[in-house]
């Protein structure tokens, strides 16, 4: 009688895994903001992960994780989608303001690439990010 009842919360547990994948989203039903709200949060775990890993590997000269390129074709991406989604929020909704937060948001995570390595660039794009995020949450709001 044990046995069974101790499989309960187990099958009560998988049935609400199965409930919450069948009433999930594809990812292709997303919005243009919420996927780009998702790569902000990408691009954060990245530059904390970054910075972890070469705050406690010291010796590692960052030659791979730290090219300038890969950071200046992620501002790239990151204008691109603000084009497209915040744009066609102004044409939508009409408000300017989510453009705006957007705006000033990539231009600070533009303004970071020109910062030394000392830190301050991870928190300078760390903010930007957060802040372009904010746009596009400000935006996908004003959609609805």
């Amino acid at each position: 009688m044990t046995h069974v009842a101790s499989q309960a919360p187990a099958l009560t547990r998988l049935g609400a895994l199965v409930r919450a994948a069948r009433d999930s989203r594809p990812l292709t039903s997303l919005s243009g903001d919420q996927l780009a709200m998702g790569l902000s949060g990408l691009c954060l775990v990245h530059c904390l992960a970054t910075t972890v890993f070469f705050a406690s590997i010291a010796s590692v000269g960052g030659v791979f994780l730290d090219n300038h390129l890969f950071h200046e074709i992620g501002l790239i991406i990151a204008i691109g989608f603000a084009l497209i989604t915040l744009v066609s929020g102004v044409l939508s909704h009409g408000y300017m303001m989510p453009f705006a937060v957007g705006s000033f948001g990539l231009g600070m995570m533009a303004g970071a690439l020109s910062r030394p390595h000392d830190g301050s660039e991870v928190i300078a794009t760390m903010i930007g990010v957060a802040v372009v995020a904010l746009g596009h949450d400000l935006n996908r709001r004003a959609r609805h």
